[in-house]
């Protein structure tokens, strides 16, 4: 197949290179006249597609170049928050077709993601990857073996068995949950409990070292559960059924205390998750998800005290 990929950001490559490796063409939407486009790009992976505990590989992506006027099966768009509509307009623009598969954190309603996407097909899913480019253009990354995807039904797209091939054959599992947009929404929120704890301090300006920090002290853990308990609440009153999404909310159901030595052995015992936690160093996009969650629970007139206050001290 042939696939598209709006950018050369973290998500967007390292899946990528696990379609080109499955013997995919892949193509890179990047800006008209954009210079130091590399040939190609050293990938440091920790792969975890085949070990419980991970793979690690180093091998070199080949990067070639979409072209305007073309077609493509699939075109992957992952990007920071408040660019969609951006990113749409861009394969607009240059007339390049296919149907999109959205890799996007958004806080938004679905009516207010169709406004953006227009007549373009659609389907909503979510990477279970992460990484960063460091200085020299290597990729360093962390790669899951499944990923959060539409249903078929609420996808409603003619092509929705070839992007099951094209997963399937990079030896990507799929997972379907409920509602895509509802789950998101609980990842932000769960996302945000954590990052707020991390950050409780006031300070989020070496994101790294604070995820270090928090997986090491089963205390801290227990302390983003209770906030996490917290900020799902603003899930709910959107109108979420909780209910529908037991198996994501169960490690936070049990006693907080418990909860924080359960989740400090799994990240030292799992390279994955732990690797995925500390790759993540972008604060603007961090804080975006923490900041949707803060002004929701304010809109709904919530009560989340601990929350709040690791907030307030980070946005001060």
């Amino acid at each position: 197949m042939r696939v598209a990929i709006l950018g050369l950001g973290v998500i967007g490559t390292t899946y990528a290179y696990a379609f080109q490796k499955a013997g995919h063409e892949t193509f890179h939407i990047v800006r008209e006249g954009k210079k130091d486009i590399p040939a190609e790009i050293l990938v440091r992976l920790l792969d975890g597609r085949y070990n419980s505990k991970g793979e690690e590989k180093q091998d070199n992506y080949k990067v070639a170049l979409a072209k305007n006027n073309e077609e493509y099966d699939f075109i992957i768009v992952s990007v920071a928050s408040g660019k969609l509509e951006a990113a749409i307009n861009t394969i607009r623009e240059r007339n390049i077709k296919g149907t999109i598969v959205l890799f996007c954190n958004f806080w938004n309603e679905r009516k207010e993601i169709e406004k953006i996407i227009g007549n373009l097909n659609y389907v909503t899913a979510f990477p279970t990857a992460g990484g960063h480019m460091n200085s020299n253009g290597v990729l360093d990354c962390v790669l899951f073996d499944h990923i959060m995807l539409e249903s078929r039904e609420k996808a409603n797209i003619a092509n929705y068995t070839d992007l099951l091939s094209l997963l399937n054959s990079a030896d990507i599992k799929q997972e379907i949950p409920h509602d895509m947009f509802e789950w998101i929404w609980i990842h932000m929120a769960i996302n945000a409990g954590v990052t707020s704890t991390a950050g409780r301090n006031g300070e989020l300006d070496n994101p790294n070292q604070l995820a270090k920090d928090l997986m090491s002290d089963s205390k801290s853990l227990s302390l983003a559960v209770k906030s996490i308990r917290e900020t799902v609440k603003t899930v709910e009153a959107r109108g979420v059924d909780l209910s529908l999404y037991k198996n994501e909310l169960l490690p936070y159901k049990i006693p907080a205390g418990i909860a924080g030595i359960a989740m400090k052995k799994l990240f030292s015992s799992n390279e994955l998750t732990s690797r995925i936690m500390t790759l993540h160093n972008d604060v603007n996009d961090i804080l975006y998800g923490c900041k949707c969650v803060y002004d929701e629970g304010k809109k709904q007139g919530l009560q989340l005290p601990l929350f709040y206050e690791n907030m307030e001290k980070i946005m001060s």
